[in-house]
């Protein structure tokens, strides 16, 4: 769930923003207010994501909020949504996520959206898996995973380096791998796209799947194949 915050001193525009990002199943409008001091408080707290802001607004501009931001390290993105290109150099000093010219589309926002996601998902998946064992904790670069596979009360670990073992379901260790690049394609398996070699008919209803860098294989379903085909090929 991405939790973002929405500030524009324009009523019509907020509620523009609002009405966009209220039907996009994995955003949490934190706030939305038309006073950027007001947004000033409530960035302090940390409680999002994401902020959406327009520039040039009384008291605080958009600018100065995500200067706040960058200079006190928040772990918070900013996309700018403003009619004016002049704050273009400055936006890119500050890293800024994205800058958008009104009026702008639905597609054009849910761009910059996207691309929170991508950001998001890629520091995921190449971030570290810290795996619980009963004496010590072992710590695996994600990029680094082949496929996990639950066997009886153990998940086995293949990567490219060799196997590790944990107590930890997969239920437990699912929500550490971003849909982008891994998939649950069995009740026992999680598997990175991105090893794939081919695919085998197994079963009727499943497929064998043999990868690079090790001989051992996972399973998939047909509908999590066609799934697979459909989103990530």
């Amino acid at each position: 769930m991405i939790k973002v915050g929405l500030v524009d001193d324009e009523k019509y525009d907020l509620e523009k923003l609002i009405v966009t990002l209220a039907q996009v199943p994995d955003i949490e409008i934190i706030f939305s207010v038309n006073s950027s001091e007001e947004a000033y408080e409530l960035i302090k707290k940390a409680e999002i994501d994401l902020l959406i802001t327009d520039i040039e607004m009384p008291a605080l501009s958009g600018y100065e909020l995500a200067d706040f931001i960058s200079t006190y390290a928040l772990d918070i993105k900013v996309i700018f949504v403003t009619a004016h290109s002049g704050f273009a150099v400055h936006a890119f000093d500050l890293e800024v996520l994205d800058y958008i010219m009104k009026p702008y589309s639905k597609d054009r926002l849910l761009k910059g959206v996207a691309r929170y996601r991508e950001k998001t998902e890629a520091k995921e998946a190449h971030g570290k898996l810290i795996l619980k064992q009963k004496t010590e904790m072992q710590i695996i670069d994600k990029k680094d995973i082949i496929f996990l596979e639950r066997t009886g009360r153990s998940t086995t670990i293949v990567t490219v380096d060799g196997e590790y073992a944990t107590y930890q379901s997969l239920s437990e260790l699912e929500p550490e791998f971003p849909f982008r690049f891994f998939l649950r394609s069995h009740r026992a398996f999680i598997v990175n796209i991105h090893y794939i070699k081919n695919f085998s008919l197994y079963t009727k209803h499943s497929y064998s799947i043999s990868f690079q860098h090790t001989a051992k294989t996972a399973l998939i379903t047909k509908s999590n194949l066609d799934i697979l085909q459909k989103d990530y090929f």
